[in-house]
């Protein structure tokens, strides 16, 4: 965490440098326009300048009130910049100190693959915690809404708020797979039980579907037909998505060994590296396309159920994965037997 907060030390004291030389160039005009205008005072009583030279005059005192003013907006959204970024170097700092709480001493909490702290991750697993705490309320705001028989319209506001819940997670995982792709496919931000079932950086849609699908009858005879084919055709998805990994691990192995390794040569093997640096950026879009099939599938099944159906669904997933939260709290704090 040291570098992020020396860059944020650093940046501070670079704008709150600033804000002393504006306010310093503030002095400066004021005292020069006084200065210019007792001259011009002068002028004036020696001249006897008429309308025309007293109208310039008061348009030239009014732009110079309007540059002091745009200049102390300048100051003030200077030192609201200084306040919000020493707001979020603590709230990074609390996210690292949750990381190493919630994963153990050897945990290497929003550091990139590198081992370097890479602030992008350090975002993410912020926003994640924000977005986990937010699906804990969404949850609880359908079971309640469902236990309470509110309308279709009430039940619609709280589903398609659920939806766009899960948009946003998509979202945040898209920016992160562009700081570090192997931190999200290793599931570190994920719990211990939650990490057991990921398939390219999340769940697996057709496990999903298997999940809620008890908690939606009764189903109409279309609505069976249109649940089932999701269900296949996210199967074919997943395992096609699954056999252009085991390729692109099969052609990265054959890139990085094609020169012997015995006896390398320097000026191949540097050739043969950046080749395979290459192929890895296809695990970004790997990550993408797989979040785009939860997304897909979370969308067609909405469109496939009624309101309250989609509820049952929203509600179903939001327990599923909050019981693979506490199964892993229960799993860390499990007696162990001393050796």
């Amino acid at each position: 965490m040291r570098p992020n907060s020396m860059s944020f030390q650093s940046i501070q004291y670079s704008s709150c440098s600033t804000i002393g030389i504006y306010e310093q160039n503030h002095q400066f005009e004021d005292i020069l326009h006084g200065t210019l205008g007792s001259s011009k005072k002068y002028n004036q009583e020696d001249n006897k300048p008429g309308d025309k030279v007293l109208r310039r005059l008061g348009q030239n005192r009014e732009a110079a009130r309007k540059s002091r003013l745009r200049k102390k907006a300048y100051i003030q959204q200077l030192e609201a910049s200084c306040m919000k970024l020493t707001q979020l170097e603590q709230e990074l700092e609390q996210v690292r100190q949750q990381g190493a709480y919630a994963h153990g001493p050897s945990s290497d909490s929003f550091l990139g693959s590198s081992g370097a702290v890479d602030s992008g991750i350090a975002v993410f697993e912020m926003e994640y915690g924000h977005w986990v705490e937010e699906q804990n309320k969404h949850t609880s705001g359908l079971r309640a809404a469902l236990h309470a028989h509110v309308s279709d319209l009430e039940l619609r506001i709280l589903v398609e708020s659920g939806m766009r819940h899960y948009d946003e997670l998509f979202r945040i995982k898209a920016l992160a797979a562009k700081s570090d792709v192997f931190y999200l496919m290793s599931g570190m931000w994920k719990t211990s039980a939650e990490h057991f079932f990921l398939w390219i950086g999340g769940f697996r849609p057709s496990e999903l579907l298997k999940v809620v699908s008890p908690q939606l009858d009764p189903l109409t005879e279309q609505q069976l037909v249109a649940f089932y084919n999701l269900q296949q055709s996210s199967q074919q998805a997943e395992d096609a998505l699954s056999q252009g990994l085991d390729k692109l691990q099969q052609t990265l192995t054959e890139t990085i060994i094609s020169d012997p390794l015995d006896t390398p040569n320097m000026e191949n093997y540097m050739g043969l590296m950046t080749n395979a640096m290459g192929k890895l950026e296809a695990l970004i879009s790997f990550v993408s396309q797989a979040d785009h099939l939860r997304q897909q599938t979370l969308q067609h099944m909405y469109r496939i159920l009624t309101t309250r159906q989609a509820a049952r669904a929203l509600l179903a997933t939001g327990d599923y994965f909050q019981r693979l939260r506490a199964l892993s709290s229960l799993w860390a704090a499990r007696p162990r037997e001393l050796a």
